[in-house]
């Protein structure tokens, strides 16, 4: 039986991206934690406790066991006020519609890395084994056989749309290259949630496995390599509506790939359909229908319906709707 923890634990893997979400987001709150990895010899008791297979699970010090990053960065907010993820007001509604896009569509772009380039499958079943494989074996390995699936699931099983979203992604890191020289993190000079899920990436794939080469992005890979635990809490965020030019390269990507994939992904929910073709890259693609999306979006419409006022709602419905993002996340 695992005991209550004197501090935060996380059950995950260093090699998921939501785990290292969710560790950057516990550095930044100066949260006392330690990451366990998820093996047979505690999933049985952390999935039936948690209610999930997915990882990562937090094991709070009261002994709850609880996934999903997203509203575990709201519960942590809560407990950590002076170093929150969520800023309080529209900002929040800024930060969390930029976490959402990076959440759920530049994630796809990992899955793509990782289980389409052999030297990366490779890299990280040597991980988990603990020894060195070849090619051969690490394409046998049972993960490596599903990666495939994800790739078709999210979209970039077509040559075309594997390049496309490699471009997405490296414009990604440009803008936030170029936002480094000006402010300390993604959309102003304090952290964000936006900052965990990025982190997140480059510390579970982009800078950890051998491709892509980040070679480029000096800034971007210092940032990777600085001890978050050296941020002491102060700094200011750019003002809501404007927010950084990274903010708006991110909302851009969400209004014209993520928000008509969202828009289909809801239609698709309510026909019962298992599978929806949207445009993406000029290209139709067929994507698995999955709840989580608009499970995900619905937080964003809930923050917006029970957290503003009535001039702060006024506020965040121009400003979706400027970036074209209304339909997607007004309540």
């Amino acid at each position: 039986m695992i005991e209550i923890p004197q501090a935060y634990v996380v059950y995950g893997g260093a090699i998921s991206l939501f785990t290292r979400k969710l560790e950057s987001a516990l550095r930044f709150y100066g949260a006392p934690h330690s990451l366990v990895a998820k093996r047979p010899q505690n999933s049985d008791e952390v999935e039936k406790r948690s209610g999930t297979h997915q990882v990562p699970v937090l094991h709070t010090p009261e002994g709850w066991m609880i996934a999903d990053t997203t509203p575990l960065l709201d519960l942590l907010d809560s407990r950590f006020p002076a170093r929150r993820m969520f800023p309080a007001g529209p900002l929040g509604v800024l930060v969390h519609v930029v976490e959402e896009i990076l959440d759920e569509w530049f994630a796809r772009t990992m899955v793509h890395y990782r289980w389409h380039y052999p030297e990366n499958t490779r890299h990280v079943v040597a991980a988990i084994l603990g020894r060195a494989v070849s090619l051969e074996e690490a394409s046998e390995f049972p993960l490596a056989k599903w990666g495939p699936r994800a790739c078709r699931a999210t979209g970039t099983e077509s040559e075309h749309q594997q390049r496309a979203v490699e471009t997405e992604y490296l414009a990604m890191l440009d803008a936030l290259e170029e936002q480094l020289g000006d402010t300390h993190y993604a959309l102003g000079d304090r952290p964000t949630a936006a900052d965990a899920i990025l982190l997140g990436g480059l510390r579970a794939h982009t800078n950890a496995d051998p491709v892509p080469d980040l070679s480029s992005y000096p800034r971007v890979v210092a940032w990777d390599e600085k001890d978050a635990d050296a941020w002491n809490g102060s700094g200011e965020l750019a003002p809501f509506p404007q927010s950084t030019p990274f903010a708006e390269h991110v909302l851009g990507v969400g209004r014209e790939c993520y928000a008509p994939f969202l828009i289909g992904n809801a239609s698709a929910l309510d026909d019962g359909a298992k599978a929806f073709v949207v445009t993406t890259y000029g290209e139709e693609v067929s994507y698995l229908t999955r709840p989580y999306p608009e499970r995900s979006r619905r937080m964003i419409q809930m923050r917006i319906r029970d957290r503003l006022d009535e001039d702060e709602r006024e506020l965040v419905v121009r400003c979706l709707e400027a970036h074209g993002l209304g339909e997607c996340f007004l309540p």
